[in-house]
This record gives structure tokens, sequence and C-alpha cells, in this order.
């Protein structure tokens, strides 16, 4: 199951009030409590000057992020015996050797990372804390069910069976998905959502979640903040009972 993604929201239209009072509670599932980040960028388009400037960009950013003040406030999700703590990135690698058309399902994002993963073992291999998020280039739009980027949502988080959490990233070429923000602050502001939500409910619905809003970052969708240099979203705080 897919978590719920973050939503398109053409730049006109503000973002949606949650539907009720919201409060997350913990289902009992796992929760990343030092979360171990890898980056795919698939297809050769990331070899090319600008995209790979910008891949440069993202990876610091998660660099920065995986230390921040971010992964502080979600140390209020921490239960008895899992404490959430920062997280490090643990590598990135461009996937030029499975190609990638104008078009890519979520069954086919899963054979990429679970080829990759099989047939390189430098990568960091799965476990309890890791977390791949997938990029795509320009151009390449990702299906999942009846949904579609840049029509549907900007971003989603899942797992595939055997617990291989992941996120995955279209590139943000859509009215919708920027928000009115450049392509790296749209980026760097979807990644935060989807880790935020991976960190706390990498499976969907088995880690801290409400019923009626979703997931920590669909809460707050949409709402940013400036962290040191990086955009990046506001997420629900329990303890605070606001976005923060």
């Amino acid at each position: 199951m897919a978590a719920n993604p973050i939503q398109v929201v053409p730049i006109w239209t503000p973002a949606l009030a949650p539907v009720a009072a919201p409060k997350l509670t913990y289902r009992g599932g796992p929760l990343l409590t030092a979360v171990e980040v890898y980056t795919f960028f698939w297809g050769s388009a990331w070899q090319q000057a600008a995209q790979a400037t910008l891949m440069q960009q993202v990876n610091q950013f998660f660099d920065f992020v995986l230390t921040s003040a971010l992964l502080d406030q979600m140390a209020e999700y921490s239960t008895p015996g899992r404490v959430i703590g920062h997280g490090s990135r643990h590598g990135t690698k461009v996937v030029t050797d499975v190609p990638v058309g104008t078009s890519v399902t979520d069954a086919g994002v899963q054979q990429m990372i679970q080829g990759e993963l099989a047939g390189d073992t430098s990568i960091l291999q799965p476990g309890s804390n890791s977390l791949y998020f997938a990029f795509l280039p320009p151009g390449t739009a990702i299906s999942m069910g009846s949904s579609s980027s840049c029509v549907n949502f900007c971003g989603y988080h899942s797992d595939i069976k055997g617990g291989t959490f992941y996120a995955v990233m279209p590139y943000p070429g859509c009215t919708g998905c920027l928000g009115g923000l450049s392509d790296l602050d749209a980026l760097t502001s979807t990644c935060s959502h989807e880790l935020c939500e991976a960190i706390t409910d990498p499976v969907p619905g088995q880690g801290w979640y409400d019923d009626a809003n979703g997931e920590i970052g669909d809460i707050c969708a949409w709402q940013t903040k400036r962290l040191g240099p990086y955009a990046v979203q506001l997420e629900w705080s329990n303890r605070a009972q606001r976005c923060i």
C-alpha cells in the first residue's frame, strides 16, 4: 500500500484545511529511528550539466537536513524502545543500466530499486533504517494505480514487501508540483514531506497515522518554511497541536 501521496496543488489554490482535528496515533508498526538515506537518480538525463548540478544540490540537502532541527521535531514520535534521532546519507547512484522512458509505474520503480540492490553490493543494503529515494528525470511521469504524477500527486513513499522502504520523487515539471517554487525548492519541500512520513510511518498506516487526515506531512501539505538555505515543509506536531 502506498502512502497518501503529496497532492498536486496549483499555486493559486490555498492548502486545504484538515477535514477533522488532527491527531496522529501510533499503530504499532516500524519506525525509522536513525534513517539511512540512499538516493537513486534514474536516467542518463541526470548526467547532463544542469541536472547534475541539481542532483548535487539535492544530495547536499539530505546531508544537511538529516542532522537538522527538522529531524529533532520527529523525536516526539519516539515510542518505548524506539527513540527517533538524526539520520545520515549513505550514497548516491545515477542509474543508467535500466532504461527509463516517458512513463513508468510504481512496480517499475520497485523493480529498478531491487535490481540495483541485487546487482551492486556497494549500495546500502536494506535494513531497519534504510530509505531509498528514487528521483525521476524531467519528462518522465509515474503512475500509481489510476493516479499519475503532475496530475494527482507530486511524490509518495511506500514499502516493498520484505521491508524495503522507498520514496518516489517525480521531477516537478508542472505548475501544481512547483507551487511557485524553484525546481530545487520544490524538490526539497517534497523530499522533506516524504522523509518525515517515512520516518514516522514507513509502512503506510502502520506507524503514526490519522484516519481522517493521513500522515504527518499530509496534515500540513504545501505549508513551507526556510530551514537554513533550504525550503522544507511544515510537519504536524501532536505536542504543539499545529504545523511547525
